[in-house]
């Protein structure tokens, strides 16, 4: 496996990803929006968010993703914090230990970066994702909220 900082060329494959979590998309059928084009840009210029892949071993097909943003805070001793969001398995390659490897070197990134806590929140309906979670050692230590904001 590889695991690399995404590219432009890789945004069709993550979002098929993101577009459904039971059904393998194929990122050709991926239209790519000017909002997500906007995102991705930003995330691709800012030192502290980078969107990650994992992919095959010659790098043609993506199997899994996250994004990681790096958050300068007071708690932690100063340290900062990695908050990963949007991982994602391709469904037919889930239970070989994929997202495993996918976190731990997400975790790996975060030590090597100096933060002191890596965080995630996920939909409450995400049962199986939890149990996922849990087995790799992080705990439900917070209640989170959201307030969507419409435009």
């Amino acid at each position: 496996m590889i695991f690399r900082t995404a590219t432009r060329a890789d945004l069709p494959a993550v979002l098929a990803l993101l577009a459904d979590e039971e059904r393998v998309v194929d990122p050709a059928a991926v239209v790519v929006d000017e909002a997500r084009e906007r995102a991705f840009a930003a995330i691709a210029a800012d030192a502290r968010n980078e969107v990650l892949v994992l992919t095959d071993d010659d790098g043609a097909a993506v199997l899994g993703c996250l994004q990681l943003t790096y958050i300068p805070g007071l708690g932690q001793g100063g340290r900062d914090r990695a908050l990963v969001e949007a991982v994602r398995i391709r469904p037919d390659r889930r239970g070989e230990g994929l997202g495993a490897e996918l976190m731990e070197l997400a975790a790996d990134r975060a030590r090597e970066r100096g933060c002191g806590l890596v965080q995630l929140t996920s939909d409450k309906r995400r049962t199986a994702a939890h149990r996922f979670y849990e087995r790799l050692g992080f705990t439900r230590s917070h209640e989170g909220f959201k307030l969507r904001l419409e435009s």
